[in-house]
Order: C-alpha cells, then structure tokens, then sequence
C-alpha cells in the first residue's frame, strides 16, 4: 500500500524536480566549491555553489541535502522545504532528510506530514529514538486546541511591548539614561522598578515623571512584569552555578551542536548565551511553540556538557 508521504513524494518529483540532461561532472565541481566556502567560513558562497551543484545536477542529494539544510539554519523554511521533498522523492532517502522535513512541516503547521516523515524512518528503523520523540511531539501537536483569537492577542500585546522607547517623545536626558542601561523596548521599561530608575545617575523625579506619564497613556506601568524576569543578572547567575567560569555563561549558545527546531526556539526566546539559557525553567521552554521533550533532552545535554543545568523553581 503506497503511504501519504509516498504519494506526496511522487507528486514533488514530477513538479519540483528539474528535467533536462544532467551535468554530474559540474554538479561535483561546484559541490567542492560549497565545501571549501563552509570550511572557511564563506556561508553565502557556500550557498551559491550548491544551488549552482543542484541546478547543473538536480539529483545530487550531497548538494540537495546541503543546500536545504543551509537554508534551513538561515530560516529560508520554504525553499528548505522544497529542497528536502526533492530528497524524500529520490529513491534512497536519508533519514536526516526526512526527520529535518518533519521538523519544517510541524514548524509551519503541517503535522500530518510532518507525522508521515516520522512513520517513514520508523518503518526502517523502528527504534529509531529522535523519529520516535518527533512522532510523539508532532502527534501532540496534531490534537493541541488552537485558539486563534487569542494567539492574536497575544501577537498585538507583544509587538506593543517590542516598541522602542526611541520612538515616543522624551527628553534628551530620560532618553540617553535609558540607553545606558539598555533599556531598549517598552517590555524592557515593565521589568524595572521606579527605585531602580531613580539610583541610576543624572535619572531624577523629572525623567521619572515623564517616563511613569508615557506608560500610563498605554495602560502600562513601571514593575508592571518584574516578577516575570527570566534572566538574572550575571551576579545572580554566578551565585546559580558557583562551580561555571563567567567565559562559559557568556559562551553562545550558537556555538553548541543544536537540532535546528531548538536553535529556532531559543532564537524567538531571545537566548543568546549558556547564562541566558540557565536562567530558564524547564517549563519556560516547554511553553514555548514546538519546543517539545525531544528539545529539552537535547538542550539540558548541552548544558550538562558544560556543568550546568536549567534553572529550578525552588532556586
């Protein structure tokens, strides 16, 4: 019986798949090309040279495969998507293949492909563990209630607070105190109290005042998500894991071997270092979009790697 996923794939290589006589010899020279770029560096040249690999030779998987996955760190999803679907039509597919493609899938929504994708690896290695947790994570996403109206509200509340503070109308003196303590946005502004404004220097009651009356004018006010900080400042994350040199909190998380659905979600968390991602719960990542179990394992290896760990709620 053909599966879903075959017949998708059937479908991809009859409209995706470029015809015509096929160049293998250029295709392996500009696949070289791409290496050489991404070993020096060059991820732009990289990415040239394996488009020109894919178009001269459309069924070089190395180059296919490259090229998806390079797009896909970038966040270029749809034409990664294509490119994967190329791969999953071809004769012998790879299992990275298929499982980054069911990671795209669940990304934009579709997790019954993504769901097919997992289904597939496992029907030729059953105990495949990583197609097993996607299966499971997608299936859970499948059978989640969706609220629209409140996903949209939760959009508009997040761009108000996105909202540079450059961009209302403050003295010359309120606004350079605000940049020195980089204090960026209006979500900034919520997590930091009157007190803390007033014990910077050259900040008094005036540039308070000014500051208290623009918030009040958005139904907004000073503290207002104190309590929901999630990143510690570096003495309290020092004091968190005494037995870490400060070098590794500051470490990018970038810079650690990351499944591309985690990387992705620490990106929209805005966690840009080892000390950043020490600061959160568990449950913190758990909440947030198509950040499943599979990723947290994934990230609290990484950290055990660098003796550390996520952060608990009794601390």
């Amino acid at each position: 019986m053909t599966s879903e996923l075959e017949r998708q794939a059937v479908e991809v290589k009859s409209s995706n798949i470029p015809t015509g006589p096929r160049d293998e010899a250029g295709g392996r020279s500009a696949l070289q090309r791409g290496l050489a770029c991404a070993s020096s560096g060059d991820a732009a040249g990289a990415i040239d040279a394996w488009e020109e690999a894919v178009r001269l030779d459309p069924e070089n998987s190395e180059a296919l495969f490259r090229l998806a996955y390079a797009l896909d760190q970038r966040g270029e999803d749809e034409r990664a998507i294509e490119l994967y679907e190329q791969l999953v039509a071809m004769p012998r597919v790879h299992v990275n293949a298929l499982l980054n493609l069911a990671v795209l899938y669940e990304d934009c929504g579709e997790y019954e492909h993504a769901i097919s994708c997992c289904r597939q690896v496992l029907a030729s290695h059953p105990n495949h563990a990583r197609a097993r947790l996607f299966l499971k994570d997608a299936d859970s996403s499948l059978n989640m209630y969706y609220d629209e109206t409140q996903e949209r509200v939760i959009e508009k509340h997040s761009a108000i607070l996105d909202t540079p503070v450059s961009d209302f109308e403050l003295s010359v003196r309120a606004r350079n105190c605000l940049k020195q303590m980089n204090i960026e946005t209006l979500g900034d502004l919520l997590q930091i109290s009157e007190q803390e404004l007033l014990g910077y220097k050259n900040f008094g009651e005036t540039s308070l005042n000014e500051i208290k009356a623009m918030l009040k004018f958005k139904g907004l006010h000073l503290g207002q998500t104190a309590d929901k900080r999630t990143a510690p400042p570096p003495d309290i994350l020092q004091n968190m894991v005494p037995q870490v040199a400060p070098e590794v909190l500051a470490k990018p998380v970038s810079e650690l071997e990351l499944s591309v659905r985690s990387r992705k979600c620490l990106q929209r968390l805005n966690i840009m270092t080892l000390g950043d991602l020490a600061a959160r719960t568990e449950a913190e990542l758990l909440g947030t979009k198509n950040f499943g179990q599979t990723s947290l394992n994934e990230v609290k290896q990484r950290l055990e790697e660098n003796n550390m760990s996520l952060r608990r709620l009794e601390e």
